[in-house]
C-alpha cells in the first residue's frame, strides 16, 4: 500500500511507494524547516526500516522539491529524477527559478530552503520504466526483486501543469501517481510558468486512452486513493 505524508509547503502529498520488502521509492519530498516537519519523511522511513532508492519529482514547482535538500543530507547516494524539461527548476539553475515563483506567491520566507537543491541524478522518461530510467542514470538497485517491482512503474509525461509533469502507472496494482495533472473533482493549473491550456487537454486525453478507469489516483495533493472514473465522469461535465 503507497503511504501518504503531507509535507511541506501547501501539504503536498509525498508518497512512500513499497517496491519489495524495504526497498521503496520516495515521491515529491516536501518536507523542509521553514514548514517545521524537516524530518517527517526521513523519520517515517527509518521508523518502518525502509530504504528509499529513488526520489521522485512529478515535477518541479517548488511546493514538490522543497525536501530534497533534506533526503539528500540523509541519503546522499539515492538518485533524484525528473523530466528533462522540468530539471532546470532544480540544482544549480533552481534557486533563480524557484525564489521568482515564491516571491509571487507571497513566500520569500521559503527561499534558503532553495539555496542547496541537489541537481538531477537522471530523466524521467516518457514510455520507459523506472528501472530503465534509473539503470541511465548509472544506478541499479542490486535486488532482483525491488527491480522487477521498478519495471512495473511506467512514465507519462503529461505537460500542462508544467512542461516537465509526468505520471506514474503501475498497470498491474491498478496505481496511478498523477502529481499535479489530476486531482478528485479537478485538473491541475496551467496559468503558472510553464503552463498549457492545450497541453493539459492532450495530457488528460493520453490519460484516459492509457490508465485503467479502475486505477486508484495518488495525486500531489488533497484527497488519494479514488478511481480515476471518478474523475472522468467530473471532465464529462465540461
Amino acid at each position: 500500500m503507497i503511504s501518504v505524508i503531507h509535507t511541506g509547503p501547501y501539504g503536498v502529498n509525498t508518497l512512500i511507494v513499497p517496491l519489495s520488502g524495504p526497498y521503496v521509492f520516495v515521491v515529491d519530498p516536501a518536507c523542509c524547516s521553514q514548514c517545521g516537519d524537516e524530518r517527517a519523511v526521513t523519520s517515517f522511513l527509518k521508523n518502518n526500516s525502509y530504504i528509499p532508492l529513488a526520489f521522485i519529482l512529478t515535477h518541479g514547482h517548488y511546493d514538490h522539491v522543497a525536501g530534497l535538500p533534506v533526503m539528500k543530507e540523509a541519503y546522499p547516494d539515492v538518485p533524484v529524477l525528473i523530466h528533462e524539461k522540468d530539471r532546470e527548476r532544480i540544482g544549480k539553475s533552481g534557486f533563480d527559478f524557484q525564489s521568482a515563483d515564491i516571491a509571487a506567491a507571497g513566500l520569500s520566507s521559503l527561499a534558503e530552503v532553495y539555496k542547496n537543491l541537489p541537481e538531477s541524478d537522471g530523466n524521467l522518461t516518457d514510455g520507459s520504466n523506472l528501472y530503465d530510467c534509473l539503470k541511465e542514470s548509472g544506478v541499479t538497485p542490486g535486488n532482483a526483486e525491488a527491480e522487477e517491482a521498478l519495471k512495473k512503474w511506467s512514465v507519462l509525461w503529461t505537460p500542462g501543469h508544467t512542461m516537465g509533469s509526468v505520471c506514474l502507472y503501475n498497470e498491474e496494482a491498478e496505481e496511478f501517481i498523477s502529481g499535479d495533472t489530476v486531482f478528485y473533482g479537478a485538473w491541475g493549473r496551467t496559468d503558472l510558468a510553464g503552463g498549457s491550456d492545450s497541453l493539459m487537454a492532450d495530457s488528460l486525453k493520453k490519460i484516459y486512452r492509457t490508465v485503467k478507469d479502475s486505477a486508484l489516483v495518488y495525486p500531489g495533493h488533497d484527497y488519494c486513493g479514488f478511481e480515476l472514473k471518478e474523475f472522468f465522469t467530473f471532465l464529462s461535465r465540461f
